[in-house]
């Protein structure tokens, strides 16, 4: 640091020597490069940047700042093709040199420059006629000139009196400015530092060529397109390097300084560089003030400027908008070639942009050269000066060559212009007033007619003036002043141009405080003034040119007769290369490709996520599947049989091989079985006498195809020949005869029968079955030829066919019972005529037949009784069906509540009218009871068992000692008393109360996020004109900026619904009646996929305006983006790639969108659920995605960065909630106890961390370290707040739950040495720990969504218990499982809840689907079971509850109209759901049913597993 110090010290010295030392030599004041106080009085007149001066009142169309176009005025090239169109070749009347004309460019360049665009950018195109010979000779009627305004000062163009003034980008002031530059920075660029001369190429006669720290023109070579700095020399005025002879005028300044400064240097050897420099470029400026004004404007104009009297601080010097006029008249004076020569007047021949050589250079072709082969040393350069002294300059008339007029170079896109027409369109920009009007000002007498603006010309041309009244309306006051002063001139300059000129440079000279004439300024004495006024620009040439005194006349100005090497002859354009003509350069037109192949890949970035996600969660799903087979293996390989041969089936084309196990019973039966040992096929080969046997031949010979008539072949893959051969040999030792054969695995394969064409020989067995039982016309049914159907009516159905065709186990009892009856002949194998003798009687049969049927099933022995243990046998039968639930003691329990029930309880066995008796009250059941097989829906006798259950009695709210609710058994429904409309309002009016909450804050959030949309929209459309970028890319701008500002919001505010300590804190707060919490996940989704949709609309916009920023010139882009973009005449705009990928904002933007595509795709639901991981891995990419969005606006390319903004107050809130977090996931939780129940449920007891107070309904995140990962997963506790432990119940229903199962397993565990530690973060929050809030709540559960209701339930039981006060008053909990066994777990709960609930609080109804789906003679049976068993003993059958055992699934609907009936005086029932999508949704959608009506609101809170 105090190193750090002393350096800066020794700095600062060293740059206060160098200012005091290094002038030690200049005694005056230094003349800012800026033109900055030279005038005292008004330090910033004449200044670089300043305004122009207006002489005569401004000619906008507005009178501000609109510039006056066609109708009122004529287009700009119909006035340059009448007056300004002629032969070239006629030489000056004046004989004044090509010298001179260039002189005067570099001379104007000096004090004026208005070639610089204006931001925003405003065009002012001019359209092309018709037909136009140079730019339209297709005639399309379609091309516009592109003609973009001048840069104009800031503060003017507000009103009439304050109207639009121009900036003149130079000093005013005769200083220098186009030798050294405008700037002080511009003059050091230039400078070499080394006595005081100007840097200089390796030819010390060239200067260096420029660099980037100059901001040099850099325009195209017209003719050949060529760009880049080469060629490009550094000077003082930026468009020095236009053309070569305006190039070589400026290098010969550059040489005519280091000739004055080598002078000094060798004169005062002690002069440090600044007082070298210093002292030249003093000299060098008075020099050329004096040839400006007493050589060369004396020459140009013909009469010689007054006599200087002295500086006057009141004239005010600064250059005219009507001067721009005298420049442009320079125009008439060019011609279309400029001669070069030698000392010693041979005038040489230049090399052509086609190749060929030419008498002189071509003007047109000439224009922003980069690689002149004319000019490769200083000698060329000298040739050329030379040649321009001798050469006499084109008529001073109003006639324009065609190098300007037609071939001039373009700007922007168009590589030629029109300089007449630009010029024209320049003043009406300028707000120049009509030529009569400047008359006027100079106090000359206005024009009355066309013929008096030049008499020698009208008496010439007649209808050149005809024409051009016709053009303005035959008006003369419309002409502008361009036309004006050309069409005045004939040999000299007009009167009014004479009085423009002279008024100007007058005033330069007479306002300047440093003209070299001024005494009082202490630049020169009387004796250097003298000196100065006696240096011509003769003598300026001869010092610094290979010249000699007498190669070129005195007055290089003019050439007359006499003078050295006159010119061959007046150059014409006929003598010339003809000129490149125009082309139009397409920005975009090798982009297109790249471009849009860019945009295909930006939006393949979702498919792109998709088949990453995919691969991922397929990878997920293999290792989980792998991960269950090896836990089946190890099941297998312990219950493996002695006997059994491995194989894998083929079960037909394109369809899975299963692994399985063969075996070979005595009984000539090979059974098949899967990979648990499950039974999948029994095979009888005891009537075949001789089975076909096909091995296959090649590949090993590992393949064998058995031939098994009445049914579908067995295709087996072994794993090698022996396996095959030990198989065969094993059904051979088995007494099984065997035809072998061998054939190819291919032929093998095809002609094997697969289970799919047996299955469509099935189906048309099925169906002809069903056509002739219920009388189906043939047409109706025959979707096959007559000979399939033959084939299918001779077939016959095995037991395995006839029992998956019920959808039944082939081992089933009742299956085997059923199969026995109908097969008559004992075949083993089901006739048509055998399938429709049984099919007759359960389709069409009475309830007496049917009940006969079932009684002859049973009656084993065939005594025509039906004994105890008979009748046992047929109930545990039908018990099949639920999973055996029922125990065999239940069953005998049952058997004797019917017999009893029937007053049959002294027999022991019972005839068939005792069984008619037994089943008297279930007629209709049994009516409408059949087997039902594959495809048929269940009759309606069943949906009506299932909605009768649906229904609650108001007489259920009596205090009775019964728990069961009375049940209507048809709905009441009420009729709405008014029209469809009011029905319509009434249910708006419902949805409005029930969903305010959530209206109010959607309102809020989406309201601010439009707001500010249309905030940013409306800026950019209607106030960013002071930038332009509205006009480049309205739409894209709008939509981009736009979404921007909503995106901002929304990206930053959604981090507020991932605050859960926070929202489970404001849960008890009262903003939970202004503020749904439980819908922030809901509304994290909404916001999220809002943002995404405003994302694809960002990136569109953006799409858009790299487009149009593609094809926009950099004069425009220079304005828009000022921090990037300058504008050096290059106009070639940077490529697409470059916005993307070159930019911070391009290429954070192209991450950003594959990081939401990720996040996006693997947060769906599907990816979801089948890769947890991934999308735990990919939504904490949320880190770089902050990160990004703040980098991808802090660029500020169009507006200063405000995402920040937006972020700052919820990234501080969430940073604090996961901090709180983040505390309690660092303690690790020992697990006291681990179980696995049934159902692949895991119950895990873990100890209760101290200070952890939580609500019965909320859930918890855990993370087990022991299983790889860090990831944490929710799941809802089933302990009630008073317990001292905590529980969770976890289905094994992915990849990490399995793992979590397997973790803790005993033999894992023993392998562990004891439980594996948790990590714990929560409790919180959610919509089910409100349950207490309602005077009614209906709790509904389906299948582990359980989980929240047990810890509810318990705290339920233990509140009134401790005499704790609750507002819920009554408590409907719907149980949905397929089987009670699923979740004994959870009956106990309940049973512990009947056995507690003393104040009746609890109605509970479980319904068990199962059975629903296999309804049938069976369930039928069951039904009418469990009907007797709840009867009698007031407790179900299957669950031992008192609670309602229901076969189904519950109809909502109808049970929410019945609450509101039997509790009138609730306005609002709580309803809460935990379970599958398809539940909350039938949930949901009944609730809002329910609430159109003007009665009790249903509060849905639900949550998904």
């Amino acid at each position: 640091m105090k190193a750090h110090t002393w350096t800066c010290i020794w700095l600062l010295l060293a740059e206060l020597y160098n200012i005091t030392y290094s002038q030690n030599n200049i005694n005056w004041e230094i003349q800012r490069y800026d033109g900055w106080y030279n005038n005292l009085y008004q330090h910033n007149r004449g200044s670089a940047g300043s305004r122009l001066l207006r002489l005569v009142p401004a000619a906008y169309s507005d009178g501000v700042y609109q510039a006056i176009q066609e109708p009122q005025l004529p287009n700009p090239r119909k006035i340059s093709n009448v007056a300004m169109k002629g032969d070239s070749g006629l030489s000056s009347n004046r004989n004044r040199t090509i010298l001179g004309v260039f002189f005067g460019y570099h001379v104007f360049s000096e004090i004026i420059s208005t070639e610089n665009s204006g931001c925003p950018s405003e065009f002012l195109n001019i359209a092309v006629p018709k037909g136009d010979e140079i730019f339209d000779p297709n005639a399309t009627g379609q091309v516009m000139l592109p003609f973009q305004r001048s840069q104009w000062w800031k503060c003017s163009g507000e009103s009439p009196n304050n109207p639009r003034h121009q900036i003149n980008s130079v000093t005013a002031w005769i200083d220098g400015s186009s030798i050294y530059g405008p700037s002080h920075s511009w003059s050091d660029a230039l400078r070499s530092f080394s006595g005081g001369k100007l840097a200089s190429d390796f030819d010390p006669l060239f200067p260096k060529e420029a660099d980037d720290a100059l901001l040099m023109w850099r325009a195209p070579d017209p003719s050949t397109g060529q760009r880049g700095k080469e060629g490009i020399y550094g000077f003082g005025n930026a468009r020095a390097n236009e053309n070569p002879f305006l190039q070589a005028v400026s290098i010969l300044w550059f040489r005519y300084h280091n000739h004055l400064a080598q002078q000094f240097a060798e004169e005062y050897p002690e002069w440090s560089d600044e007082d070298v420099f210093h002292h030249a470029r003093k000299w060098i400026i008075a020099t050329y003030q004096n040839v400006v004004m007493y050589e060369w404007l004396p020459a140009f104009l013909q009469k010689q400027v007054s006599a200087y009297n002295g500086y006057n601080q009141h004239v005010d010097a600064s250059l005219s908008h009507e001067f721009q006029a005298a420049v442009q008249f320079m125009a008439t004076l060019l011609p279309a070639g400029i001669y070069t020569r030698n000392k010693t007047c041979h005038f040489h021949k230049v090399q052509g942009s086609d190749g060929g050589f030419w008498p002189a250079y071509r003007l047109c072709d000439s224009y922003w050269k980069r690689k002149n082969p004319n000019i490769k040393s200083a000698q060329d350069i000298d040739d050329l000066l030379l040649g321009m002294i001798s050469q006499i300059a084109e008529k001073e008339d109003n006639v324009v060559v065609e190098d300007l007029r037609d071939y001039w170079y373009g700007t922007l896109k168009y590589t030629r212009m029109d300089y007449i027409s630009w010029s024209i369109q320049q003043g009406r920009d300028f707000g120049l007033c009509s030529y009569n009007h400047a008359r006027q000002y100079f106090g000359l007498p206005p024009i009355a007619n066309w013929s008096i603006i030049n008499r020698y010309l009208y008496q010439r041309n007649k209808k050149l003036f005809e024409d051009l009244a016709n053009l303005y309306n035959n008006d003369p006051e419309k002409l502008e002043l361009f036309p004006g002063v050309m069409l005045e001139c004939d040999g000299d300059p007009g009167e009014l141009l004479t009085a423009i000129i002279t008024d100007q440079f007058q005033r330069l000279r007479d306002g300047d405080r440093f003209w070299f004439e001024n005494l009082k300024n202490g630049l020169f004495t009387l004796e250097e003034i003298e000196k100065i006024k006696k240096t011509t620009f003769h003598d300026v040439i001869l010092s610094v040119t290979s010249a000699d005194r007498g190669d070129f006349q005195l007055d290089v100005f003019k050439w007359v007769n006499g003078d050295p090497c006159p010119q061959p002859e007046q150059i014409s354009a006929q003598m010339l290369a003809n000129c490149t003509p125009p082309t139009v350069t397409d920005y975009f037109a090798d982009s297109i490709t790249g471009y849009s192949i860019l945009i295909a890949v930006i939006c393949s970035f979702p498919l792109v996520s998709f088949l990453i996600a995919w691969m991922v969660a397929r990878s997920r799903r293999r290792d989980f599947i792998k991960f269950q087979k090896r836990r089946a293996l190890q099941s297998i390989r312990q219950s493996l049989p002695a006997e059994g041969i491995p194989a894998q089936e083929w079960q037909g084309p394109k369809e899975p091989i299963c692994s399985v196990i063969l075996q070979i019973d005595p009984q000539n039966v090979i059974k098949v079985l899967d990979s648990r040992c499950a039974i999948r096929r029994t095979i009888t080969l005891q009537s075949q006498k001789n089975v076909i046997v096909i091995q296959s031949n090649n590949h090993g010979s590992k393949t064998l195809l058995i031939k098994i008539p009445k049914e579908y072949d067995l295709v087996l893959f072994f794993h090698n020949e022996e396996k095959c051969k030990e198989f065969i040999n094993q059904l051979q030792e088995n007494g099984i005869e065997l035809h072998q054969y061998k054939k190819s695995e291919k032929h093998l394969m095809k002609d094997a029968v697969t289970k799919k064409q047996r299955g469509h020989i099935l189906e048309t067995f099925f169906r002809q079955s069903f056509a002739q039982v219920l009388h189906i016309s043939r047409s109706d049914v025959t979707g096959s030829s007559s000979a399939k159907v033959k084939e299918a009516l001779k077939c016959e159905l095995s037991r395995t066919e006839f029992a998956e065709s019920l959808g039944l186990k082939p081992q089933s009892m009742f299956v085997e019972s059923m199969f026995s009856l109908a097969d008559e002949d004992g075949n083993g194998y089901l006739s048509f005529r055998e399938f429709l003798n049984i099919l007759l009687i359960f389709m069409t049969g009475t309830p007496k037949e049917k009940s006969e049927l079932m009684f002859k099933m049973y009656d084993i022995d065939g005594n025509g009784f039906l004994s105890k243990e008979e009748f046992f046998t047929m109930l545990k039968s039908f018990i099949e069906i639920s999973n055996n639930c029922i125990s065999k003691d239940q069953t005998e329990q049952v058997i004797e509540i019917m017999f009893r029930d029937s007053g049959f309880q002294n027999k022991e066995e019972l005839t068939l009218e005792d069984f008619h008796y037994l089943l008297r009250d279930h007629d209709k059941e049994l009516r409408f009871s059949q087997l039902r097989f594959k495809g048929m829906d269940p009759p309606e006798v069943f949906n009506q068992m299932c909605r009768r259950v649906s229904f609650v009695d108001k007489t259920d709210t009596r205090q009775t000692s019964s728990s069961e609710a009375l049940l209507y058994t048809e709905a009441k429904k009420e009729k709405y008393p008014k029209g469809i409309i009011h029905q319509k309002l009434q249910e708006f009016r419902r949805f409005i109360e029930n969903y305010r909450r959530h209206i109010i804050c959607v309102v809020i959030f989406y309201g601010i996020s439009i707001g500010l949309f249309v905030e940013r929209a409306h800026h950019y459309a209607f106030e960013s004109h002071h930038r332009g970028i509205s006009e480049v890319t309205m739409p894209g701008i709008i939509v981009a900026r736009g979404t921007a500002a909503s995106i901002s919001f929304m990206f930053s505010y959604i981090l507020l619904t991932m605050c859960r300590n926070l929202i489970t804190f404001l849960r008890e707060t009262f903003l939970n009646q202004y503020i749904p919490f439980d819908a922030a996940v809901d509304f994290h989704r909404l916001v999220a996929k809002t943002a995404i949709v405003l994302t694809v609309l960002h990136s569109v916009g953006h799409a858009v305006n790299v487009y149009m920023f593609s094809i926009t010139p950099l004069s425009t882009l220079s304005c828009l983006f000022p921090k990037i973009f300058v504008n050096d005449g290059s106009e070639l705009p940077q490529r697409y790639y470059w916005w993307f990928f070159q930019t911070i904002p391009g290429l954070t933007g192209v991450l950003l969108l594959a990081v939401l595509a990720l996040m996006y795709v693997f947060s769906s639901h599907h990816f979801r659920r089948n890769s947890f991981r991934g999308f735990w891995v990919t939504h904490h990419f949320y880190i770089l995605l902050y990160i990004l969005t703040i980098l991808h606006g802090s660029f500020g390319l169009l507006q200063q960065p405000k995402f920040h903004v937006f972020l700052m107050a919820p990234a501080l809130i969430f940073i604090g909630d996961s901090l709180i977090s983040l505390s309690r996931k660092k303690t690790e939780i020992n697990v006291i106890k681990a179980e696995l129940l049934p159902s692949d449920v895991t119950c895990l007891r873990f100890q209760r961390p101290a200070d952890f107070d939580y609500k019965s309904g909320q859930w918890v995140r855990i993370a087990c370290l022991a299983l790889g990962t860090n990831e944490y997963h929710p799941f809802t506790l089933t302990t009630a707040p008073h317990e001292d432990t905590l529980s969770l119940h976890i289905r094994a229903a992915g990849p990490w739950t399995t793992r979590l199962r397997e973790l803790y397993s005993p033999q894992s565990v023993s392998d562990l040495g004891g439980y594996p530690e948790i990590y714990l973060d929560g409790p919180f929050g959610e919509g089910h720990q409100e349950w207490n809030k309602y005077e009614v709540s209906v709790l509904v559960g389906g299948g582990i969504g359980v989980t929240p209701f047990a810890s509810i339930l318990k705290d339920l039981v233990f509140k009134p218990s401790v005499n704790s006060k609750i507002a819920c008053k009554k408590i409907y909990f719907i149980w949905v499982t397929r089987t009670q066994r699923q979740f004994e777990w959870f009956a106990d709960i309940i049973r512990e809840v009947e056995e507690n609930d003393k104040c009746d609080l609890v109605s509970v109804h479980i319904y068990i689907t199962q059975l629903a789906e296999k309804f049938d003679l069976r369930t039928t049976m069951l039904y009418i079971c469990e009907r007797h068993f709840q009867k009698v003993l007031n407790r179900s059958l299957f669950t031992g509850l008192r609670s309602i055992t229901h076969f189904g699934r519950p109809q909502f609907e109808p049970f929410f109209i019945s609450l509101q009936e039997v509790h009138p005086e609730v306005r609002k029932i709580g309803v809460f759901s935990c379970g599958p999508p398809g539940m909350t949704k039938n949930v949901e959608k009944a609730c809002q049913m329910v609430n159109k009506e003007n009665q009790a609101h249903f509060s849905h809170h639900f949550e998904n597993f």
